[in-house]
């Protein structure tokens, strides 16, 4: 399947000016101002598949709205290159606009004082969407989003989760191949957070869209991406699918089972400990870095002994990444140029 999204070795550094403190510390920084570089994103490289949906996930200021404002041409990137659908961003910038949609869940691209429709027919004309195509676009839309509730409101009176709903609907009024997402759902109550979702599953798997979603929701980390890529401080951590997240950071499960019939000590399994054992009731837990799932162990634990009961405690996936987000490289020093 070919890629809709490559990057190569992306990275962007931003500068800034120390002001020195006092008021000869500042006549100083205006004299001869001291400059500093700080590394936003570092090198990293990924592909998203055609059709794809893609969770870029970090801890705030991992640097994943710098790589989404690099991919939709609002950044240059200062090493490193991308494509998105064939087109370099950062050169073509009107080429790339046409292929893709864009939502960043504190800002709108609707017209404040304008009601949504109105919003809607300004962007079919500047993207040059024929009617008979923007008519049929916004009843689908609308059928999934539930629009004409308030597609007459202004924007101005809108909740959150109309906001965001329009803005969804907007960003695909021209029909992109890719679209990006920087926290959507934000702030949205969970009925619309759902409805939102059950629109992303179906402009992927029945529209065959691109779509690279950030997001600090872990319930909808899981119920829609098909693949992670992990980054923190700039760098790129782990680029793979939920379970091997599970695999590489979600070492706390427990396997809790009641032994049947006679019972001594219960022995360990190949990456599986025996935690504790208080008579028939035994804990088992990972045991080095070569631990197996915990349905590989639960199934381990049912083939090696008779049990009469069994239950299992599996981190859930917040507390995969806030071990993910621990165990990164620590925050590089910024560097003061000429240093």
């Amino acid at each position: 399947m070919s890629a809709s999204i490559e990057v190569r070795g992306l990275s962007r550094t931003f500068h800034s000016t120390v002001r020195r403190p006092g008021f000869l510390g500042g006549v100083r920084s205006l004299v001869n101002p001291e400059r500093v570089a700080k590394e936003a994103v570092s090198e990293i490289s990924f592909d998203v598949a055609a059709g794809e949906l893609l969770a870029l996930l970090g801890p705030n200021g991992a640097g994943k709205s710098t790589t989404i404002k690099m991919l939709t041409g609002i950044l240059t990137p200062t090493a490193g290159e991308a494509r998105v659908a064939g087109v370099v961003p950062y050169v073509e910038r009107e080429r790339n606009a046409r292929n893709i949609g864009a939502v960043f869940g504190q800002r709108t691209q609707l017209w404040w004082d304008l009601p949504v429709r109105e919003s809607f027919a300004v962007l079919r004309d500047i993207y040059q969407v024929p009617k008979a195509e923007h008519a049929a676009r916004l009843k689908e839309f609308d059928e999934l989003l539930d629009l004409s509730s308030f597609w007459d409101t202004r924007v101005r009176h809108l909740s959150l989760g109309q906001r965001v709903r329009s803005d969804l609907a907007a960003a695909l009024l021209h029909d992109p191949p890719v679209v990006f997402l920087d926290e959507p759902t934000i702030g949205m109550d969970v009925v619309v957070k759902e409805q939102v979702r059950e629109f992303l599953r179906y402009q992927v798997t029945e529209r065959g869209r691109t779509v690279l979603l950030t997001t600090h929701d872990m319930t909808e980390v899981e119920r829609l991406a098909e693949r992670v890529v992990l980054i923190n401080h700039g760098r790129l951590v782990l680029d793979g699918s939920l379970d091997e997240i599970r695999r590489k950071f979600g070492s706390t499960w427990q396997v809790r089972a009641t032994l049947a019939g006679a019972h001594g000590d219960a022995v360990p399994l190949p990456g599986i400990a025996v935690l504790r054992q208080d008579g028939p009731q035994v804990v088992f837990g990972p045991d080095g870095p070569d631990a197996p799932t915990v349905h590989q162990a639960l199934k381990a634990v049912i083939e090696r002994y008779e049990v009469t009961g069994i239950a299992i405690d599996e981190a859930d996936l917040e507390d995969v990444m806030r071990a993910a987000y621990a165990q990164a490289e620590p925050v590089a020093e910024p560097v003061a140029e000429g240093a």
